[in-house]
């Protein structure tokens, strides 16, 4: 990783995005959804993964964290990012309905060749640059930029309207898929 991205401060908020190899849209199906979220909601429980606003896309993740407990961030964003890998490469292995197994399996596979940290597939992107959120302006342009995504790829046409997101949370005030803290 960079010296420009790396986690210097524990106790800021953070704004990262990590990508599927290839940028493969895999998060078309609703247990991948599942799996994601339910990974997110254990970090949060057991590691302390503070989430102010998420946004999973279809070959993308972007979230705005911090932490609670002794757990480093990037200790938890490292542990999250191999388990999943690992879950949703067994998830389209196993699922029999999933008419793109072969390919997106061999893709992950090929990209694990080269790589010196996977062995069998290679299902995120190393990286995930965080950027410290030192300031209101830059917590309010990342959370536009968050909500807004699956607006802009045209999926929804109000923010508050895409399921795998913050926005219904600051924008209805409703509770979303999982438990988030505020900024500010």
């Amino acid at each position: 990783m960079s010296e420009k991205y790396k986690i210097r401060d524990q106790a800021q908020r953070y704004f990262i995005t990590f990508a599927v190899v290839g940028w493969i849209d895999v998060f078309t199906r609703q247990q991948y959804f599942d799996l994601l979220i339910e990974s997110l909601k254990h970090c949060q429980r057991e590691k302390g993964l503070v989430i102010s606003a998420w946004c999973i896309m279809s070959n993308h993740v972007h979230l705005i964290v911090g932490r609670n407990r002794e757990f480093k961030l990037e200790a938890i964003i490292r542990d999250f990012k191999k388990f999943t890998s690992v879950q949703l490469c067994r998830a389209i292995e196993e699922n029999k309905e999933e008419s793109r197994r072969e390919w997106m399996l061999a893709y992950f596979q090929q990209a694990a060749l080269v790589s010196k940290k996977h062995v069998k597939y290679m299902f995120w992107q190393n990286e995930y640059h965080p950027i410290e959120l030192g300031t209101s302006t830059m917590v309010e342009q990342r959370l536009r930029y968050i909500h807004n995504n699956p607006v802009k790829a045209g999926i929804v046409e109000k923010a508050e309207a895409y399921t795998y997101s913050s926005a219904k949370d600051y924008y209805l005030g409703e509770q979303g898929l999982l438990q988030i803290e505020f900024i500010g």
